[in-house]
């Protein structure tokens, strides 16, 4: 039989492919779950026995949570990464890694061909393709979701009619969780005004008093939450995560630019993702130098642009991650948080490279390092380029 490695998640779609590739290619199916931390060794005996029963001849769980983290996660703190000034990149980084997981896979056992379960009308396809593309060049890359143009509705109805009861109200929303956040599709955020409904957010409020909350990070990486230390930063994020569950917090919309150039629309909760490069923004504010800051947000943004639309293989993003690791051998310090239902504020920090403490002067009360003269004398300087222009062109000058 030509064997095919398959980019499982579990949802409807991969499901599809695996009853669709058995039953009417006759393919020996191999299902790869590539694991990046949203599934409990639970979830993941319950989707094995799914794909089992779909007909899939191997099921192969590859943990890369760590290896996620340690090659991308921590390149989006540093960076205090958002689509958008909003999305933490949770779906779009994760599928990068599920997508060269599955390739070594594939390379591993020789396969004949790979498939994953993504549209022709998303992101998804291009990540996947680009990385299969690369690492297994002659290798067919089969999609039959996205060149059937199938819906999710003719999917349900093609698992019934071979056989597989599919919970259809389960599949009004597409969710696809990580540990850097969970993205939330439906008939909402395929409009522009529509909110989604409280109820589609896989996680409720539990909690309404206020907590403090205190991060700490060493050279920018988060080591620990309120005094204790984790023995590695994916374990202080599901922490995390699970506290801003309770309260709700990371929740928001994003609007933006699709890869293929069409607008998309898609809901997410990422309370981990959010409080940290939140934290991790406001501790660098405090140790860092503006021109640092601003020449890393150029450099973080066209990375995070760059890995969004699935050119996670391009080499200068390897330049660019040394820059970011190299911008962060001072930020180190507290930051102290305060959670509510729905939301956090940023209330501190506490760092031995705080610049507030370097002496000086004290912002809007008094200075010690320069004299009224120095002030006066400075400011007509900065005066001079305006006055020479203006001088010329006093027309121009604004009303």
């Amino acid at each position: 039989m030509k064997k095919l490695v398959l980019a499982y998640s579990g949802g409807l779609d991969t499901s599809y492919c695996i009853r669709y590739f058995t039953r009417e290619l006759g393919l020996e199916v191999h299902a790869v779950l590539a694991n990046n931390g949203a599934f409990s060794a639970e979830e993941v005996t319950v989707l094995r026995e799914r794909a089992i029963t779909l007909g899939a001849t191997k099921f192969i769980e590859m943990d890369i949570t760590r290896h996620y983290y340690q090659a991308c996660v921590r390149y989006l703190i540093f960076g205090n990464i958002k689509r958008g000034d909003v999305y933490p990149l949770s779906v779009s980084s994760e599928r990068m890694f599920q997508a060269l997981a599955v390739a070594q896979y594939a390379q591993k056992i020789k396969t004949d061909a790979v498939a994953h379960g993504s549209t022709g009308a998303g992101n998804d396809q291009v990540r996947f393709d680009l990385v299969f593309k690369t690492y297994l060049p002659g290798v067919e890359i089969v999609t039959p979701i996205r060149d059937g143009q199938l819906t999710r509705d003719q999917e349900i109805e093609y698992l019934k009619k071979s056989g597989v009861e599919w919970n259809a109200e389960k599949s009004i929303y597409s969710v696809n969780q990580g540990i850097w956040g969970t993205s939330i599709g439906g008939k909402e955020t395929l409009t522009s005004h529509m909110p989604l409904p409280e109820a589609a957010y896989p996680h409720q409020l539990k909690n309404e008093d206020s907590a403090e909350v205190i991060l700490a990070f060493k050279e920018g990486e988060p080591v620990s939450m309120n005094g204790k230390k984790f023995s590695h930063p994916v374990d202080l994020i599901h922490a995390l995560n699970e506290m801003g569950y309770h309260y709700c917090i990371g929740r928001d919309i994003h609007v933006g630019d699709t890869i293929i150039g069409i607008k998309g629309r898609v809901a997410f909760e990422a309370p981990a993702a959010i409080m940290i490069t939140a934290a991790h923004a406001l501790l660098e504010k405090h140790v860092l130098t503006k021109h640092q800051i601003f020449w890393k947000k150029q450099l973080a943004d066209w990375y995070g642009m760059m890995l969004h639309e699935g050119n996670y293989l391009e080499p200068t993003m390897r330049w660019i991650e040394k820059l970011l690791l190299d911008s962060q051998k001072n930020v180190t310090g507290e930051v102290i948080m305060t959670l509510h239902p729905y939301r956090f504020t940023l209330d501190g920090i506490q760092s031995d490279h705080d610049l507030m403490k370097s002496g000086g002067g004290v912002y809007g009360e008094k200075n010690t390092a320069w004299s009224a003269e120095d002030a006066k004398g400075f400011i007509h300087m900065l005066s001079i380029p305006f006055a020479s222009y203006y001088s010329i062109h006093p027309e121009e000058l604004p009303s």
